[in-house]
């Protein structure tokens, strides 16, 4: 984080709360519009382990219609992925007209994890970090807007968002052997990121750098930076008028006591 950030107290709840709920409004309004333009919005979420890229994406995700609107999250790739064109994985998952796309992690784990963990070659780095920048004008070239956020966090911020995993059983899982073995390797990761930025912050398609220690400043930040890059316009339809119920005449249902109903634990 940079020195104000770092002094600055974390953002109290209470405008937290009312803020989002603006940005959330406003993002059914994009939603609405891209619908109706046949829009196509691509944004990607990188950076450390726990540096609050699964909270923003729910964030932005709540509100808005999940026909329209994917997260896209990839396991670790098949051998079959393994001998294909490494970017063709992503590919299938990428918006049609009138989506929009979010991935949690994207083709850029080779240049991080992939990189810093020893799961790809030298030469293979090399060919992405040659490779990246022209795939990435081609689908901007396409019609395709793509944003890049990178999620920043202190190493002292990150330890005490893995020891609260670890002390919630309900969030244990956000917490796997590769995320502990990648807490050892700070310096390398850091490294990693610096080159990657160096090879892949286009103009086309530049990243951009999201403080994330303070968790609910990231995510506003982060969302209305985003509806900034949309160039939408309010098409969220008038509220409709509820007909009068018609009534089912004619029509017995059958006896309560033929039905099984989950009990109710709570007074």
């Amino acid at each position: 984080m940079t020195g104000d950030d770092a002094s600055r107290p974390r953002l109290k709840r209470k405008l937290y709360d009312q803020e989002l709920a603006r940005l959330q409004v406003e993002l059914v309004k994009m939603q609405y519009w891209v619908k109706a333009t046949g829009f196509r919005l691509m944004v990607l979420f990188e950076g450390r382990d726990a540096a609050g890229k699964g909270g923003t994406i729910k964030c932005i995700t709540e509100p808005l219609n999940p026909r329209g609107c994917r997260v896209v999250a990839l396991g670790t790739p098949s051998d079959q992925q393994r001998s294909q064109w490494y970017f063709q994985r992503y590919v299938e998952h990428f918006p049609s007209g009138g989506e929009i796309v979010l991935f949690d992690r994207s083709w850029y784990n080779r240049a991080g994890v992939e990189r810093v963990m020893g799961f790809c070659s030298e030469a293979e780095l090399r060919e992405f970090e040659q490779s990246c920048p022209e795939f990435e004008r081609m689908l901007v070239r396409s019609g395709i807007v793509l944003l890049k956020y990178w999620f920043s966090v202190s190493d002292a911020e990150q330890e005490a968002r893995f020891q609260a995993r670890i002390d919630d059983p309900a969030r244990r899982w956000k917490l796997s052997p590769m995320d502990l073995q990648s807490r050892d390797r700070w310096l390398e990761f850091s490294r990693a990121k610096d080159e990657m930025f160096a090879h892949t912050n286009i103009p086309e398609a530049p990243w951009f750098t999201v403080e994330a220690d303070d968790k609910r400043r990231a995510r506003l930040n982060c969302i209305r930076h985003l509806l900034s890059k949309v160039p939408y316009e309010d098409m969220t339809p008038p509220a409709q008028k509820l007909p009068p119920r018609r009534s089912a005449k004619g029509y017995k249902r059958p006896p309560i006591n033929e039905q099984f109903f989950v009990p109710n634990a709570y007074p």
